[in-house]
């Protein structure tokens, strides 16, 4: 599926893949992958020929990814030797999340996993550990998660339970963004030109917020864009 995505995504580029560990492992297609999918320009040589340019470049590679997908360190199932070692199950889950990010409407398998099998050398003995390891998200956990998604219900429900979680909820903003001498009394019209917004997310977070980058007291679509 991963391959004939690729394939597709990349064939106006001339580029065929035919096997995610050989073609994927020096960061050309993944390059080219990225600029296609996220538009993305980055600052690397096209073709890296040797070892060192190739793990130069892969380090650049997934250093956008982390950004773009927003994921810690700890949170990687991949890293720049296991692509650069042809290592299956890191190339799996770089791309699945490449995927994912990109292209969320991507009908990937669901439900696909591997049994991993670790050996290590003990005290002169060999000891081994098996674990399941999910590639793809499980069918039956997503199912769960949609049907219980609470607000899909609520906006199927009466408009007077609508308006009872209206009201919840600009209590809750009114609670963080009081603590900045502003009062919310109308979600539809404080919220449109994203001033609030930004405060509220500032708030709940802990982010720094120059204010030199976006208006206070917008006075146009514009500057509210």
């Amino acid at each position: 599926f991963l391959t004939e995505w690729i394939n597709r995504t990349l064939k106006e580029e001339h580029i065929v893949v035919r096997s995610l560990e050989e073609d994927l492992y020096d960061g050309l297609v993944l390059h080219h992958l990225l600029e296609n999918l996220g538009s993305l320009r980055l600052d690397v040589e096209k073709i890296a020929l040797t070892e060192n340019k190739q793990r130069k470049k892969l380090s650049v590679i997934l250093e956008v990814v982390a950004k773009c997908l927003q994921l810690e360190e700890s949170q990687l199932k991949w890293s720049v030797e296991s692509i650069l070692a042809k290592d299956l199950l890191s190339t799996l889950h770089l791309l699945v999340a490449i995927a994912k990010h990109f292209e969320p409407t991507l009908a990937l398998p669901p439900n696909v996993q591997v049994e991993t099998i670790t050996i290590e050398m003990t005290s002169g003995k060999l000891k081994t550990s098996n674990a399941v390891e999910y590639i793809t998200e499980n069918k039956e956990n997503i199912e769960a998660q949609s049907k219980d998604d609470a607000f899909d219900e609520l906006f199927s429900c009466d408009p007077d339970k609508l308006d009872a979680v209206k009201k919840a909820l600009l209590q809750f903003v009114d609670q963080h963004v009081g603590k900045l001498g502003l009062n919310v009394k109308d979600i539809e019209s404080q919220f449109s030109d994203g001033v609030i917004l930004l405060l509220l997310i500032g708030q709940l977070e802990g982010f720094f917020l120059n204010l030199r980058n976006f208006f206070l007291t917008p006075a146009s679509t514009m500057e509210m864009v």
